[in-house]
């Protein structure tokens, strides 16, 4: 383990022991903080950002427990390491039964204090934004970020990516659910193997089963061959289920059995498959309120919400705006191209003004139409402010989207009322059977699965 990568925060009342612990760590290459009280390490914690904190149990006002109790509301993932008078070794134990990483009794060995932080540091990994070359770690890459925030959050994840538990990520749309979930999967084990990711809203009710679990040739009109499904997609790997509020209650009893048998069985077979696969599931709604009136499976919320990763908006990490404007500009060949070089200092006070709705995703169009627009090497506030302004009325869909859409609830309507009869359906829609089963499969949508189907 490389020391002069980390920070550790050291606190102590006592001014000898903080500067001989100080000593001892900046000796090995530890980047050291040293304050004298629960109340200052609280404002450092921000400004230094550390990897571990170190403090004395025994100080007035804030003592280290309650310094341990302020720091694990706002980052679980970060150790803490408690120093105890011989006398106070009961309250130390107890406090690691609380989620402290280790206690040390005074005094106490250098080798025993370097030990001690080295396993705490081996145990949280790297979660550090980048290393001395100015390199980001690999399992985070496309993760641009200076935000405290976003450091404790990742961090949290880069703890929970050693384990097999599912994680449900919380977040506005837009401030980049899947690369969070995504990060998770490089930082784990299983990082060899497939990353799925599906948009549970982008899936008609009807073709659930068969899209997850696979489905048998010939067992429904249009299953030529076998299919997989994702669940076998993701063997061995991570399967993002994004939008999982938006999943039909009809299939969350089904997916519920999978991951508790941890297999499934095809549309159309008889014989079930051993599944292995990791869930991280992602949404913008309130999964509580859904699961409270009814929306959700209450059994399905706590099997997917065994850890819980809040991604903060973009107003809430405006320090990144300037980094992800830089990123965003590296990536567009028309920058290179027309020789746009950055923002004006005008339109970067727009930028960073915004009230953006539409978080990461509307930052980085915004920077891709104002490069579109621009006849300068800076891009002035103007390309800007017409840019925002454009993306006030994103929200109406595409001619081309409504369209489609609306072809698709009517062809599902369709089949709904007469129960997958394709001739009924094509008579009530005049068209032609050839032009009707054509436009069935424009929008996947397969008759047989509508047999019995009650028109709603």
């Amino acid at each position: 383990m490389n020391a002069c990568r980390y920070r550790v925060l050291v606190v102590d009342d006592d001014p000898a022991l903080l500067r001989l612990l100080s000593m001892r760590l900046s000796s090995v290459g530890y980047e050291v903080a040293a304050v004298e009280s629960g109340e200052k390490a609280m404002a450092q914690l921000s400004i230094f950002q550390p990897h571990l904190v170190i403090t004395d149990l025994r100080m007035d006002g804030m003592d280290g427990m309650m310094l341990f109790d302020n720091i694990h509301r706002r980052n679980p993932a970060l150790p803490v390491i408690i120093l105890t008078a011989h006398g106070s070794i009961p309250d130390a134990v107890a406090a690691t039964s609380r989620g402290v990483f280790g206690y040390l009794t005074k005094p106490f060995e250098s080798k025993e204090l370097l030990d001690q932080v080295t396993r705490a540091l081996r145990v949280t990994g790297e979660q550090h934004e980048r290393h001395e070359d100015g390199l980001v770690s690999e399992w985070r890459q496309g993760i641009v970020t200076r935000s405290p925030l976003m450091e404790n959050l990742l961090g949290q994840a880069r703890l929970v990516a050693s384990s097999e538990a599912s994680i449900l990520i919380h977040g506005d749309s837009g401030t980049g659910k899947e690369l969070l979930a995504r990060a998770v999967h490089q930082a784990s084990e299983r990082a060899g193997c497939e990353f799925v990711a599906v948009n549970c809203s982008a899936i008609p009710e009807t073709l659930f089963e068969s899209e997850f679990f696979g489905h048998a040739r010939g067992s429904f009109t249009g299953a030529t061959r076998d299919h997989k499904g994702l669940f076998q997609s993701a063997q061995g790997g991570t399967l993002f289920l994004d939008e999982i509020g938006d999943m039909p209650q009809s299939f969350q009893v089904k997916l519920l059995r999978a991951l508790q048998e941890r297999t499934v069985r095809p549309v159309g077979s008889t014989r079930s498959i051993d599944v292995d696969v990791r869930i991280i599931s992602a949404t913008h709604r309130d999964l509580d309120e859904l699961r409270d009136g009814g929306g959700f499976r209450e059994d399905l919320y706590y099997r997917l919400n065994v850890v819980a990763l809040e991604i903060p908006s973009l107003l809430d990490r405006r320090e990144d705006i300037p980094l992800l404007v830089s990123y965003f500009l590296s990536g567009l060949d028309d920058a290179g191209k027309k020789g746009v070089t950055g923002f004006s200092s005008e339109a970067m006070e727009v930028l960073l003004s915004a009230p953006w709705p539409g978080n990461v995703r509307q930052l980085h169009n915004v920077v891709e139409q104002a490069v579109a627009f621009s006849t300068t090497s800076l891009i002035p506030a103007s390309l800007v402010q017409r840019a925002l302004r454009d993306e006030a009325h994103a929200d109406l869909p595409a001619f081309a989207e409504a369209r489609a859409h609306f072809e698709r609830e009517y062809l599902t309507q369709l089949l709904q009322i007469t129960s997958g009869n394709v001739s009924k359906a094509a008579r009530i829609a005049k068209r032609n059977r050839t032009e009707f089963y054509k436009l069935l499969h424009k929008h996947h949508l397969v008759p047989a699965q509508f047999k019995g189907a009650r028109a709603s």
